[in-house]
């Protein structure tokens, strides 16, 4: 059994797994710097991560690797699903911006996309889409 599978919220269980992803990224390139331990702590905070949950993901032989969504719906739902934690205080900073592009590329998004389906989604949280796109999203 996984440390995962330990916990019954399914909504619980999603939030682990991402904290995991977004963890994996951040220590992708070895050390964890400043800056990303304190993103990490408050996506921590975010998903109501425990303390040990948060120890076990952060270890080195880390067992949650990023499993890429074989569809590009799944994988625009994992990023809306980290856009909607991102945006629960209501704003997004340049740390969180640049682990989202990781997370969008090592979801399977090309560069170039992951940008474009970020930006388009920041439009979307902050409120400043344009018209014929608030009338599109009116009318799905």
């Amino acid at each position: 059994m996984s440390f995962v599978d330990l916990y019954s919220s399914g909504e619980h269980r999603r939030n682990l797994a991402h904290f995991a992803a977004i963890g994996s990224l951040a220590a992708i390139d070895g050390e964890i710097n400043p800056q990303e331990k304190v993103m990490l702590d408050r996506f921590a905070r975010k998903l109501d991560i425990t303390d040990a949950e948060y120890s076990e993901v952060m270890r080195k032989e880390n067992k949650y690797p990023i499993n890429p969504p074989t569809t590009s719906e799944e994988r625009l739902e994992r990023l809306f699903d980290l856009f909607r934690i991102i945006f629960a205080d209501h704003e997004i900073d340049d740390e969180e911006k640049t682990l989202v592009r990781k997370y969008a590329i090592g979801l399977g998004f090309s560069s170039e996309k992951a940008d474009e389906v970020i930006a388009k989604s920041i439009a979307i949280f902050t409120g400043r889409i344009d018209f014929e796109a608030y009338l599109y999203l009116l009318k799905r």
